[in-house]
């Protein structure tokens, strides 16, 4: 498998990554699991925004859950929960 995910980051989360989006390459199995643990790594502490149990994804504007298998293409969205009234 080879290509790239995009990777989006969204409200409070994408202020405190000072990053709104990424194009990543694609070559192996990947969950949603392994790219935040992966994105943590590369980019360093200040990343760890991402392993908040309360952090949302959604994977081609569909909720997931952590192990889900990323494809190339997809789009991967990071979001805090929404709230409002």
């Amino acid at each position: 498998m080879s290509g790239a995910i995009t990777v989006l980051f969204f409200a409070s989360l994408a202020d405190q990554l000072q990053c709104r989006s990424l194009s990543l390459p694609i070559t192996s199995r990947l969950t949603v699991q392994q790219l935040r643990d992966q994105l943590i790594q590369e980019k360093g502490a200040a990343w760890a925004a991402l392993n908040s149990e309360r952090l949302r994804c959604a994977v081609n504007q569909q909720i997931v859950k952590l192990d889900h298998v990323l494809q190339s293409g997809d789009e991967v969205a990071f979001f805090p929960p929404v709230t409002g009234g």
